[in-house]
């Protein structure tokens, strides 16, 4: 069986839950608004966590380098510190991700945790044995925890590539739509100021979009959120941090209204929103040119 094949099987394995759900519910309870926002990457524009996680791993790898050459050893040494330091916002970022995922991504996250947490130690014990003199154990001991960091980095990239851990759900959905102007239907067929669903002509099936009407005014946005997916038809509008924004009904992300900027997580990318214009009473939407 290949690695993604077994990674597969790993999240596939409903037994885990009763393990994974209780460390889940702590995790949401740990964090709440803003530090659930910050560690999102909320304010960012998409996931903190791979951000992070690059002190860390580029640390403990140039470490593994100069631990080969004798001279330099000091140097991997204080690499070492440097990543066990920046392994803590990392883990922190990640669990806050982990915690609002769907549950074959939970589970997946869960190893992708236990292989860091092992690394982390054997780091910990590398230093520890530095320390007193021990140069050679601590020699083993970091070229065992990057042997583990890397295969624990393999299912982060799995859970990131294969299961779509963090990317845009909505970027991925607005690549469906054609270029061309789409008629919504006329503006006074909308609701004022609640999310309702339209549908707009893809390379194939018709594509969920929604539509907020406020005055004058109408925002058209990807139906899918941007996190995970959800119809956000069915949520609402609610005023976050002084912005009117669409909220998302499973995980209460909230985008801005009038750009699409998310302004509560755990969604940290934005909402595909689309160009508006009236015509003749209707309203008329169309990609964005980046996507064109």
């Amino acid at each position: 069986m290949s690695l993604m094949g077994f990674l597969d099987r790993v999240a596939d394995n409903a037994s885990f839950d009763k393990v994974i759900e209780p460390a889940r519910r702590a995790v949401l309870g740990a964090f709440k608004p803003p530090v659930k926002d910050l560690l999102h990457g909320t304010w960012l524009g998409h996931a903190l966590h791979p951000v992070v996680v690059q002190v860390p791993v580029g640390s403990w790898v140039s470490a593994g380098l100069l631990d080969a050459i004798p001279p330099l050893r000091p140097a991997a040494t204080v690499l070492i510190g440097t990543g066990v330091a920046a392994a803590v916002p990392a883990a922190l970022t990640g669990a806050a991700d982990w915690s609002e995922q769907g549950s074959g991504v939970r589970r997946l996250g869960a190893l992708h945790a236990v292989a860091n947490t092992v690394a982390l130690g054997l780091y910990v014990g590398s230093l520890a044995a530095r320390k007193k003199g021990r140069g050679g154990l601590g020699r083993v001991l970091s070229y065992a925890g990057l042997g583990i960091a890397t295969g624990s980095a393999a299912v982060g990239g799995h859970m990131s590539y294969a299961q779509s851990s963090g990317v845009s759900h909505a970027a991925t959905a607005i690549r469906r739509l054609t270029t061309d102007w789409i008629d919504l239907g006329p503006m006074d067929d909308l609701p004022e100021g609640r999310p309702a669903l339209r549908t707009g002509a893809g390379n194939g099936d018709d594509v969920p979009l929604v539509a907020v009407r406020r005055g004058a005014r109408v925002d058209v946005f990807v139906d899918a959120c941007s996190h995970l997916s959800g119809p956000l038809h069915e949520g609402a509008v609610e005023e976050i941090r002084g912005s009117q924004c669409l909220v998302c009904p499973w995980h209460g992300s909230a985008f801005d209204l009038d750009n699409g900027q998310p302004r509560r997580g755990p969604a940290a990318n934005p909402q595909e929103k689309l160009d508006v214009r009236m015509e003749a009473g209707h309203v008329m939407a169309r990609v964005p040119g980046r996507h064109r």
